[in-house]
Formats: C-alpha cells, structure tokens, sequence
C-alpha cells in the first residue's frame, strides 16, 4: 500500500460519515496551524505548509482536482508568509511581531483581490467542470483563503474576519463534498478565529500605544 493509499484509508465512522486519515490529518495541522498564528508564532507557516501536502491526498480521494490546485497555491504562500514573518521587515526592535489594522487602502485591494480572484477562479471551474463540481463555492473558498493567509503575512487583524468569512461557506461545502472532519474542523476553526481575532485586536492596540507615545506634541 502506497502512503496516499494508506492516507486515504479510513480511519474511523462517525454519525454515519466515513473519515480518511489526510482528512482527519491535514486539518488537524491545520487547525494546529491557526492556533499558532493565534499565538503569533513563525511555526504556523511550516505547519499550514504541511496542512497543505496532507490534504492534497484527501481532495484527491474526492476527485477534487480544482482544490489540489488550491492546496498546491497555498504552500507558495506559506513558503512566503514563513519568509515575510522571518525578515526584519514584520518585527518591531524587540523582535516582536508587528500587528496592525489595515489601513483603507489595503482592505480595498484585499477586498478587489477577493472578488476578482473569485470571479476568475469560479469561471475557470464552470468552465472545466472536472476542476470542481460546485464552482463558485469552492472559488470563493479558495481565494478567501489566499487571501486571509496574505493578510496574516502582513499581521493584519483582518486576516481574522476573512477566515471567519471562509468559515461561512467553507463548514457547509466540506460536508457536501464528503468530506465530514474537514466541516467538523472548520466549526472548530470559528470559536478559534472568535479567540484569535481578540487577542490579535488587543495586540494591535499595544503595538499602536508606543507610537502614538513616542508622537511629537
């Protein structure tokens, strides 16, 4: 037996839904993953990275070409938000890193990015139904999610409320796809966006009273 065979083996029943071991794996590093950048430490990139590789066994299982086209987009990303939270560029003097609101001008173009990246994507998938056989739901996650990781990259809270925006349509996606610990996972992942968006907020706050501190009269 082959390691993706072995991954797409089943590992247990539950509530009538059978789970995979690259399901039940790749989205408990990824959940892991979250909990890290929670925590805001580098180590969430090499696990989302990981999260990835492991879940391109399970959309396989599910002849869900179009999301290993997504898990392949996601580990360049991880490879560069690891690079983009290890430069000097994302830490204050003491190491720690910078968290911050977006300003107006970055939830635009994180907003344009979104719909275009949407509209691109789903027209790809409608027009090769074999990518995806529900097109603008998995569009819409695919890019949500690029473009919550891109945010989390900068250290913008807002990397919190698109995840929870991903949430919204990513819970009922994975359980009509057959891929019931994933839907489970992602419920999961809401309380600990919830958790994470406060801490990221308060975090902010701290980040921005030296500033405004150190501000000429």
């Amino acid at each position: 037996m082959s390691a993706v065979d072995w991954l797409n083996s089943e590992a247990f029943t539950a509530v009538g839904q059978h789970i995979i071991w690259s399901d039940l794996a790749g989205n408990t590093i990824g959940l892991i993953a979250l909990a890290l950048g929670w925590l805001r430490s580098v180590w969430t990139w090499p696990a989302q990275l990981l999260s990835a590789v492991i879940l391109i066994a399970a959309n396989i299982s599910v002849q869900q070409s179009g999301s290993v086209g997504k898990q392949l987009v996601i580990i360049v990303t991880a490879v560069w938000g690891w690079q983009q939270w290890t430069s000097g560029r994302r830490r204050s003097e003491d190491g720690e890193l910078v968290i911050r609101f977006a300003s107006w001008r970055e939830r635009g173009l994180l907003l344009a990015g979104a719909a275009v990246g949407t509209l691109a994507v789903g027209g790809l998938f409608t027009a090769y139904p074999s990518l995806s056989w529900n097109p603008w739901p998995d569009a819409y996650v695919f890019v949500g999610t690029l473009v919550a990781m891109v945010a989390q990259a900068r250290g913008l809270v807002e990397f919190w409320f698109a995840w929870l925006l991903v949430d919204a349509v990513g819970v009922p996606l994975n359980f009509t796809s057959g891929l019931a610990f994933s839907g489970l996972i992602y419920l999961v992942y809401g309380a600990l966006v919830l958790w994470g968006m406060r801490a990221w907020w308060l975090r902010s706050r701290q980040t921005a009273q030296p500033a405004l501190e150190g501000a000429p009269a």
